[in-house]
C-alpha cells in the first residue's frame, strides 16, 4: 500500500514500479534516472524547502511523479519539465489517480531542462531530483533564465552537492561554487543514501539550499564576471597576474586591474568569494572607461 502524508498517498516501491513496468520504462543512465522510492525522503525534502502554500514550484525531471506528490501537497500549484515523452505524458495521469484534487494545479512541459526559455507560470521556487550528469548546468540555466525564483532546494549527487556549498580556500571550491554565488547564498541542507532510490546509485546523494538574493551584486555583466571566473580557475596553481593574463591581453594589465580592485597580483582564483571576482570585472570596466576618455 502507498504510504501517507497528511493522509494522502505518496508512491512508495511497489507504485514506482508498477507504473514503470505499465510504461514499459527502465531508468537509464544517459537521462540520469533514479526514482526516489521511499516516502519518508520526500517528506524530508518537502520539508526542507520550505515552500509556501501561496507558492508557484518548478521541479525538474519529476520522473514517475514521487517528489512531484509532496510538492502539490505543499504549494500552490507547480509547472514539471520532463525530458522524456512516456513519463511527461503519465504525470497528469499519476496526478489524477493519486491527487484527483489537484489535477489542475500542475503544468506538465515536455522539455530539454537545459534548453527551456519559457515557462507557462513564473514559479517562486526550485525543487528537483536532478540529475547527475547535468545537474550543475541545469542549475545556472535556470537561475538565469527564471529570476522570479526566490529558493530553492535540489538533489544532486553528494560530491556536487559539497563542491556547491564550498567556501573559498578550500580544495573542492571552483567553479560552480562561485557562479552559485552569483546568484544565491549556498548551504548544504542533508545527505540523502542510496537506498531509497531505484536503482540504488553507487554514492550518496547531498541536498543544496539556495536562497536567492534580492537583488544582483553587481550593475556590472554576468557574463563577464563569468569569464574572469573561469579564466582564474582554469589552471588552479597559476596566480591571479598569469590566470588572467589571457583575459586581460597581458600580464601587466592584468596586474594593474588586480591592484585597482585591492586584490594582491600573487592571489589565486580559489581564494576569492563571488565578490572579489566583481571587483576585478569592475576594476577592469572603470580602467577601460578612464583610457577611453583619456583618448
Amino acid at each position: 500500500m502507498s504510504e501517507k502524508l497528511n493522509d494522502k498517498p505518496l508512491l512508495g516501491p511497489q507504485e514506482i514500479r508498477d507504473l514503470a513496468d505499465m510504461l514499459g520504462i527502465r531508468p537509464t543512465k544517459t537521462l540520469g534516472q533514479n526514482f526516489v522510492i521511499d516516502p519518508n525522503t520526500i517528506r524530508r525534502i518537502v520539508a526542507a524547502a520550505e515552500i509556501s502554500p501561496e507558492e508557484t514550484v518548478l521541479e525538474v525531471g519529476p520522473g514517475l511523479g514521487s517528489l512531484t506528490l509532496g510538492i502539490l501537497d505543499a504549494a500552490k500549484n507547480m509547472v514539471a519539465v520532463e525530458i522524456d515523452p512516456p513519463l511527461a505524458a503519465q504525470l497528469p495521469h499519476t496526478i489524477e489517480k493519486f491527487r484527483p484534487e489537484k489535477a489542475g494545479d500542475i503544468q506538465v512541459v515536455l522539455n530539454d531542462a537545459l534548453k527551456v526559455t519559457e515557462l507557462p507560470v513564473a514559479p517562486d521556487a526550485l525543487v528537483a531530483n536532478l540529475p547527475y550528469n547535468v545537474a550543475v548546468p541545469v542549475l545556472l540555466h535556470l537561475f538565469a533564465t527564471f529570476p522570479s525564483i526566490r529558493h530553492a532546494l535540489v538533489m544532486v549527487q553528494d560530491e556536487v552537492a559539497d563542491r556547491l556549498a564550498a567556501v573559498p580556500g578550500s580544495k573542492i571550491y571552483g567553479v560552480p561554487s562561485v557562479k552559485a554565488n552569483w546568484y544565491a547564498e549556498v548551504f548544504k541542507a542533508g545527505v540523502i543514501g542510496k537506498n531509497v532510490f531505484w536503482p540504488a546509485p553507487k554514492i550518496n546523494s547531498g541536498l543544496v539550499g539556495f536562497t536567492m538574493r534580492p537583488e544582483p551584486l553587481s550593475d556590472i555583466s554576468r557574463d563577464e564576471v563569468f569569464t574572469i571566473i573561469d579564466a582564474a580557475f582554469a589552471q588552479r596553481r597559476k596566480t591571479l597576474r598569469a590566470a588572467l593574463s589571457g583575459w586581460a591581453g597581458s600580464g601587466a594589465r592584468a596586474e594593474q586591474i588586480l591592484v585597482r580592485a585591492g586584490i594582491a597580483p600573487t592571489e589565486r582564483g580559489e581564494k576569492l568569494d563571488i565578490h572579489g571576482f566583481i571587483a576585478i570585472a569592475e576594476a577592469a570596466r572603470d580602467l577601460a572607461a578612464e583610457e577611453k576618455t583619456g583618448e
